[in-house]
């Protein structure tokens, strides 16, 4: 098989950093297992993507080409998963990139996809896009949900659902196509495919040279703003091996698969004699699709069963309308636990307060005026010895010891106070209670 290629990448207009980047297989292994090339785009901020999309073509390469496995597409994907491998290794989940490749082996074209950078084959000048874009709108695409046109101004046309080395597992969607002499292959990030058409890309890879094809891609794709790395692989077939000309009867029983939403990783194989339709505004996996399945026959019609009666709307029954007069009864309650208390609140109108009747004053008795505590408020005459009367020998009783050591008391006299009454004039008449016990004699003072 003779092949050439030409591949470039540029870091665009609006980035300060290439996280690109892309391989060719080189060696005595091309010989033995066949070109490889690998386009990668690296995500995970400043660095991080950088890094990853050159482990992921370093190890893409190397793996497969290191691998001695006689199954060279079960070699293929197995260095896609241990470029996974090593890129979650290294970041740890925070850093991915997307990568496609394409290796040319024995007259077939097999293509390994994760994430949304593309592979086109273009023959009799037509272009088809052969890898599917693991984002959000290519999936929509695939789904006939939106269009391609769509897709292109769609918010999220940037989310990714699928790349190497966010995960520790990843699942790879092969391709494989019977090549013929003339095809042109395609490998390019989204920086081109998001801002130069399919349409131009087959005409510019149709009608110049390889270099310069490269070159112009990538500067119509910076005339249109460069909002993104760009890189772009293109590879034409001159010829093929006599061996490999010869195509598998079992090539040819091979059935086209159309492309629905992807669910899990899974191998398309194309027939062996491939028509390509001229590109419309139809989803890009319609071109995938060349050879037309008769559509099934419509099922019968089925009978319309006869209209049912509608039933009749219920009404509340008593337990809904008690919760119901239970919710309005306390709603009622809470407004006027609320709302009571900011009626009456300073500085808003309150209602006017009821008349009652004056109330008298209570009348307050003055309390006789104390006299200085120099004046004796009463005279009482002073005791003698033979002032204490003497108790009758039938009325001698020997006193109880309670009643020496616990003498019982004496209630003051009543005393009637007269204002202005002159101290020396007594206004008082002490009366005195014997008491049936022996007092102690006190000396008087004088």
């Amino acid at each position: 098989m003779k092949l050439r290629h030409s591949a470039r990448t540029d870091v665009g207009r609006t980035r300060d950093h290439n996280e690109d980047d892309f391989g060719v297989g080189e060696g005595a292994g091309v010989d033995q297992y066949g070109e490889l090339l690998v386009v990668c785009d690296g995500m995970g901020g400043h660095a991080a993507g950088e890094i990853a999309s050159r482990l992921g073509v370093e190890t893409i390469l190397s793996a497969y080409y290191s691998d001695p496995s006689p199954d060279r597409v079960e070699a293929l994907r197995r260095s896609f998963e241990r470029a996974n491998e090593r890129i979650h290794a290294e970041g740890r989940g925070v850093m991915g990139t997307t990568g496609v490749a394409a290796l040319f082996y024995k007259g077939m074209l097999h293509v390994a996809n994760v994430g949304d950078s593309r592979a086109y084959l273009i023959r009799n000048d037509d272009i088809c896009q052969i890898s599917r874009d693991h984002s959000l709108v290519g999936e929509q695409v695939a789904a006939g949900v939106i269009t391609a046109d769509q897709a292109k101004s769609s918010y999220y046309r940037n989310v990714i659902t699928r790349a190497l080395g966010y995960q520790s597992d990843v699942q790879v969607d092969l391709f494989h196509i019977p090549l013929q002499v003339g095809d042109t292959i395609v490998l390019c990030s989204d920086g081109l495919h998001g801002l130069v058409s399919d349409e131009e890309i087959r005409i510019i890879a149709r009608s110049m040279p390889l270099a310069d094809a490269v070159d112009r891609l990538i500067d119509l794709a910076n005339e249109r703003g460069g909002t993104d790395n760009i890189t772009t692989i293109i590879a034409h077939v001159d010829e093929l091996d006599a061996a490999a000309a010869i195509v598998d009867p079992s090539d040819s029983a091979r059935t086209t698969i159309e492309f629905p939403a992807p669910t899990i990783a899974e191998t398309v194989e194309f027939p062996a004699t491939v028509s390509f339709a001229p590109e419309s505004t139809a989803p890009h996996t319609a071109h995938t699709a060349p050879q037309h399945v008769a559509p099934p026959p419509a099922p019968p019609p089925v009978a319309t069963p006869p209209p049912r009666d509608v039933p009749a709307p219920r009404r509340m029954n008593w337990v809904g309308a008690t919760l119901a007069s239970v919710l309005f009864l306390g709603l009622v309650f809470v407004t006027l636990f609320i709302g009571y208390p900011t009626a009456l609140a300073p500085g808003q109108a309150s209602p006017a307060p009821t008349e009652t009747p004056p109330t008298q004053p209570p009348t307050i008795t003055p309390l006789p005026p104390t006299q200085p505590p120099t004046q004796v408020p009463a005279i009482i005459p002073a005791v003698t010895e033979t002032a204490v009367p003497t108790i009758p020998p039938t009325a001698t009783a020997t006193p109880s010891p309670v009643a020496i050591s616990t003498p019982t008391p004496t209630l003051a006299p009543a005393v009637t106070a007269t204002p202005g009454a002159s101290p020396s004039t007594p206004i008082a008449t002490a009366t005195r209670t014997p008491i049936p016990l022996t007092l102690p004699l006190r000396t008087p003072t004088p």
